[in-house]
């Protein structure tokens, strides 16, 4: 017949001390045989909130944990249930029954880990503590990448160094007088290779900027077949195009005047078609080889505006044609002198300026540095002050006020 067992509560096993329950984050123990336990309390016994305070250390041959019963890392459920061990005697059938308290145990990586490491390491950033983690845990390919990138950053440091001292050895050197009227230099020859060339010297105005270097005898001849749309024009044409927007408004307001002389009526319209181009090629971003303006355009044409007017870049894995900020200064250039030719060397900038998306002082800036004299006229509506840019000899001059910091056209 089998004993009849019975329980005996005995509360803490020692003197305000609750037996320790363990549970280990990364696995169940198996076997206690090679562990060592250690239970640390806190010696202020006068303080009610202190002396309750324990530390649990767990020694193995491999690993150290260490939970605790207060801090963030403490268990909320001891708090709110209770916990008994309880032990039998088989002989005797009784079970006497403990208080007890759950510790939550957390590998210790290094245990001599001071608060100066702690805090180096909580102020790193992100990217630094995953290179950590890759160091200690990537595979072979993160490492090399990161070893890589590592040295890439190295290389950069070097360069930015060596730069600097010799940024500061030519200050030294030359003096900063020196300086700023190289970089005046530099500014005038940059501005120069997206301005068309200049004759300053000419004794005649249509020779300042010559019409040749605007367009060769061959684009020039490769424009007489999309131009015969608007030799032909009507009124009607012309009043539909506007409504469609098919063309900038410099080019719908010309085609209202084209001349009656057959050869100038021709000469005009194959200008404002090139001049047409310019414009929408200012409006994109990234310009396609084949059929940059599409079929209509001649291919003489659409291969001079890729060739003159778009920079090579390399994005989205291959070499592109991009309207670079330097490239769009140059077409702004361009249009305007063509412009000038077309309107006997006096061309209304602002509708120029609003066809091509620009802030006012940005084409007025090209057209001081083309030398064109700049003044004011009154809209056909009356209501809105327009600017002249007129192609007069002598060439102004113009000087940056004092004080204006000098802008390049890139």
């Amino acid at each position: 017949m089998a004993l009849e067992a019975r329980w005996c509560y005995r509360g803490d096993p020692q003197k305000g001390q609750s037996a320790p329950l363990v549970q280990f984050t990364n696995g169940k123990l198996k076997s206690c045989d090679d562990m060592n336990f250690t239970l640390y309390k806190s010696q202020d016994t006068s303080n009610p909130r202190k002396k309750h305070k324990r530390i649990l250390n767990a020694e193995t041959d491999r690993l150290s944990y260490v939970g605790n019963n207060f801090g963030s890392g403490s268990l909320k459920c001891n708090t709110l249930c209770r916990y008994f061990v309880g032990v039998l005697d088989k002989d005797s059938g009784e079970m006497e029954v403990y208080n007890a308290e759950l510790f939550h145990m957390q590998p210790l990586v290094s245990d001599d880990a001071g608060d100066e490491d702690l805090s180096e390491y909580l102020n790193k950033t992100y990217r630094e503590k995953v290179d950590l983690c890759i160091e200690a845990f990537g595979t072979s390919k993160q490492r090399r990448a990161l070893s890589s990138r590592r040295m890439n950053e190295v290389r950069k440091e070097v360069v930015n160094q060596a730069v600097t001292n010799a940024a500061e050895n030519i200050i030294e050197t030359k003096g900063m007088a020196a300086i700023v009227s190289d970089a005046t230099e530099d500014d005038k020859s940059e501005i120069s290779l997206v301005l068309p060339p200049c004759y300053g010297d000419a004794e005649r105005v249509e020779d300042v900027y010559k019409f040749e270097e605007l367009l060769s005898p061959a684009e020039y001849e490769a424009l007489k077949g999309p131009a015969a749309t608007f030799v032909n024009i009507t009124s009607e044409e012309i009043l539909k195009l506007t409504k469609e927007k098919s063309y900038c408004s410099f080019v719908l307001d010309e085609l209202k005047c084209l001349p009656v002389d057959e050869k100038k009526r021709d000469h005009k319209a194959r200008c404002l078609w090139f001049l047409d181009s310019l414009v929408k090629l200012s409006s994109q971003r990234v310009v396609k080889k084949k059929q940059a303006m599409g079929p209509d355009c001649p291919l003489d044409i659409s291969n001079k505006l890729v060739k003159n007017f778009t920079a090579l870049s390399y994005g989205n894995g291959r070499i592109q044609n991009v309207v670079s900020a330097s490239m769009k200064a140059k077409i702004i250039a361009y249009v305007i002198a063509l412009a000038l030719h077309i309107n006997h060397f006096q061309t209304d900038l602002t509708v120029l300026q609003k066809d091509l998306k620009l802030r006012e002082n940005r084409i007025l800036d090209i057209a001081k540095a083309m030398r064109l004299k700049i003044s004011k006229s009154k809209s056909l509506s009356g209501c809105e002050d327009h600017k002249l840019g007129t192609l007069c000899l002598p060439l102004p001059v113009y000087k940056m006020p004092v004080g204006r910091r000098k802008r390049k056209m890139n």
